[in-house]
């Protein structure tokens, strides 16, 4: 048999390191490579031929991996370009020496157009010896063709869990004050529309509908005048008509040319203040914490991770199995459930799923009871958390042995 390698690229979550664990513990049970290999640092380390073996997790091991957030390969913001000749024959080179026969790549947009790219260049090539698989994830929930992706649920329930705290704390006083929460999200709505599940919501703002500041200004302070309080939701991405966005500071230098935001909250405070629509405000950027937590799983987020490792890992026993992403597809029905389908990794990369403009209601007032429905079922349910010390156990990322 030849061997398999997993890596991670791109943004982490708390979830990513369940896909991997699935993978290894599929292997265990039915072996279709002789060795798991980790490659540190996506396709950057690969490069570097930086490996960790992961044939023989304990089962101890797999388990805690599960809930151990953040990438325990390591990650990387390196784009594989298609004209970049010499990093794909190293890299075919590499997996020669190695005798790796399938790269299993778990990530992003990005990271499925990586998938894609190399699947073209042995197509093109003649390389029938190495195939290539993507297991998606991401907590901005952008990906075409699944139904939701793995680390979006749990990302879901941690910011709808800090809006009723954050909602709770504010309300304490009796004083005029607005409050406002930001999330991430640079091209999709997703997670800011998440805080609604909460049902504490007054405004949300979305980067799929054009920000007008004075409608804002005015239903901000119509919220203020109704209950002297406003509780708002921002997405990072927001942005005016002209493309311009919202946020106080952006930078494009993230390593696939994408704008690093941070800000909107800031930025939506000074209007509200300079405008005088309300005397006092506060804001919650919640920034990393959003994607790296793992005190609120969402346990239907960590087993489906966990069982798409083992579908990806399932379908390589075919051999004619490459350029493919698993992803998850919604039954019907009133009860949720999910089963893991196949599709063309050239059909999700340089593509982004929106959050449906259907689903969002006028004048900032929210998302839609179908949107609810949507979300609901996703953040439902907790892992039962293997503890040390008083906190969650995790793995000693494995580029830091």
């Amino acid at each position: 048999m030849s061997n398999c390698l997993v890596a991670q690229s791109g943004g982490p979550t708390s979830v990513i390191n369940a896909t991997v664990a699935g993978i290894v513990k599929a292997n265990q049970l039915n072996p279709i490579y002789d060795k798991v290999l980790g490659g540190l640092n996506g396709i950057e380390g690969t490069l570097e031929e930086r490996f960790y073996d992961l044939t023989n997790m304990s089962d101890e091991e797999n388990r805690i991996l599960r809930q151990t957030p953040a990438s325990a390969l390591g990650s990387c913001r390196f784009k594989l370009k298609r004209d970049n000749v010499e990093a794909f024959e190293r890299l075919i080179a590499i997996m020669d020496k190695y005798d790796i026969e399938t790269l299993f790549y778990t990530g992003g947009n990005d990271s499925m157009d990586t998938v894609a790219a190399l699947s073209e260049y042995a197509r093109n090539n003649g390389i029938t010896n190495h195939r290539f698989v993507g297991c998606p994830k991401t907590v901005d929930n952008d990906l075409m063709e699944t139904d939701h992706c793995p680390g979006f649920a749990s990302a879901a329930k941690f910011i709808t869990s800090v809006a009723k705290a954050t909602w709770l704390d504010y309300n304490v006083y009796t004083r005029q004050e607005v409050f406002i929460l930001e999330t991430m999200g640079r091209d999709a709505g997703w997670l800011a529309a998440s805080a609604c599940l909460s049902g504490n919501v007054d405004l949300l703002i979305l980067p799929e509908e054009n920000f007008d500041k004075e409608l804002f200004l005015k239903k901000v302070e119509e919220c203020v005048k109704e209950k002297n309080k406003c509780y708002i939701v921002v997405s990072e991405g927001a942005h005016y008509e002209n493309g311009e966005y919202i946020a106080a500071g952006e930078a494009k230098n993230d390593g696939f040319g994408h704008a690093v935001l941070g800000g909107a909250g800031k930025a939506l405070e000074a209007m509200i203040l300079e405008s005088g629509a309300a005397s006092r405000c506060k804001v919650q950027d919640l920034s990393t914490a959003q994607r790296c937590h793992v005190s609120q799983q969402s346990l239907v987020d960590v087993n489906e991770s966990f069982e798409l490792g083992m579908s990806a890992h399932m379908h390589t026993a075919d051999p004619s199995f490459t350029g493919k992403m698993v992803g998850l597809k919604r039954r019907e029905g009133k009860e949720y459930e999910a089963d893991f389908i196949t599709v063309d990794a050239d059909k999700v990369a340089n593509f982004v799923k929106h959050f449906p403009k259907e689903w969002i209601l006028p004048e900032y007032k929210g998302i839609s009871e179908e949107a609810i429905a949507y979300l609901r079922p996703l953040i439902q349910g907790e892992p039962d958390l293997i503890m040390k010390d008083g906190i969650p156990a995790y793995v000693t990322p494995y580029y830091m042995r």
